[in-house]
């Protein structure tokens, strides 16, 4: 019976706070009452001992008896506390202090994830050159990869495995920069045409065991394959899909974009280009004719 403790009930913390606030409230409270009391006896006795006692009955200003000044005075302390109770306290008091340290907390963190941001991006970066520059010294190539791309504004480049557009002058331009060169595409890429490309050695990526391909083609089951299987090419191309774009960015030279001034509904997409990694060599644009339905513009990016 002895040794056992009896047991403390305990306040949670938020309504011990505002027990605390509302016993605070009542001694702010008590104590304007108080003052209010005291005014009135106070004014009352600056008035008797002037009018009936006579003290200062001589000292006045701007004909004014001097009670009155005193009186304004400790009226105007009494409006003074009146306004701290109830007009500072309610506006500037506990929950306002609250707010705006939430507001600084908000700011700081603001500041906090925009390092983060900043710091991840540089880190993005280095990352991407120590990877172009791992493939540039495991391949120890004296040539350029080159990515070539259409697409539009949005970046959409396909949808259900196909072209969303026709521009004749854009597959020209293809025909004209692949033509004698090995050009490396995924899987789902090299099944969107008809037939092999004339003229142009095709290198395929395909995790797929005993892909079927033409004579001729060849089968890789990665990126850094296609780049070892193309180093006899002075110049090789990255003609798609979404993925291996994506891929490409971290070790090609040079991009040759097709910009198609429109938006379009698509499942594929071509990665955002970083302006801090790729700086523009040539930009020619063409407007929509009877050959072309959307304007485009011929972009040529080089990495920094």
């Amino acid at each position: 019976m002895f040794g056992k403790k009896k047991n403390t009930p305990q306040i949670d913390p938020e309504q011990l706070e505002l027990i605390e606030s509302a016993q605070k409230r009542i001694k702010q409270k008590k104590r304007l009452y108080i003052h209010f009391v005291i005014f009135l006896i106070g004014s009352l006795f600056f008035i008797l001992a002037n009018l009936t006692l006579g003290i200062g009955e001589q000292v006045k200003f701007f004909d004014i008896n001097w009670f009155v000044f005193a009186i304004l005075a400790w009226l105007f302390i009494l409006i003074y506390h009146v306004f701290y109770v109830f007009i500072t306290h309610k506006f500037m008091g506990a929950n306002w202090e609250k707010l705006q340290l939430d507001k600084l907390v908000a700011q700081q963190q603001q500041r906090i994830d925009k390092l983060k941001e900043q710091f991840v991006k540089e880190e993005t970066l280095i990352a991407q050159s120590a990877a172009y520059n791992e493939v540039k010294k495991t391949h120890k190539r004296n040539r350029g990869l080159t990515i070539i791309v259409a697409a539009a504004e949005n970046d959409a480049i396909g949808k259900d495995n196909q072209l969303i557009w026709h521009l004749s002058d854009d597959l020209k331009r293809f025909k004209t920069l692949t033509n004698g060169h090995h050009i490396i595409m995924g899987r789902k890429t090299f099944e969107s045409f008809p037939k092999p490309l004339p003229n142009r050695t095709h290198i395929v990526i395909s995790r797929q065991e005993n892909y079927t391909v033409p004579d001729g083609v060849i089968v890789v089951n990665s990126l850094t394959d296609a780049i070892e299987a193309s180093k006899s090419d002075s110049q090789a191309y990255i003609i798609g899909g979404g993925e291996i774009y994506k891929q490409a960015l971290l070790v090609a030279d040079k991009i040759e974009l097709t910009r198609v001034h429109h938006n379009f509904e698509a499942d594929t997409f071509f990665p955002k280009i970083d302006n801090t990694m790729w700086k523009t060599t040539h930009n020619t644009f063409h407007d929509k004719d009877e050959n072309h339905a959307y304007p485009f513009s011929f972009i040529t990016y080089k990495r920094l």
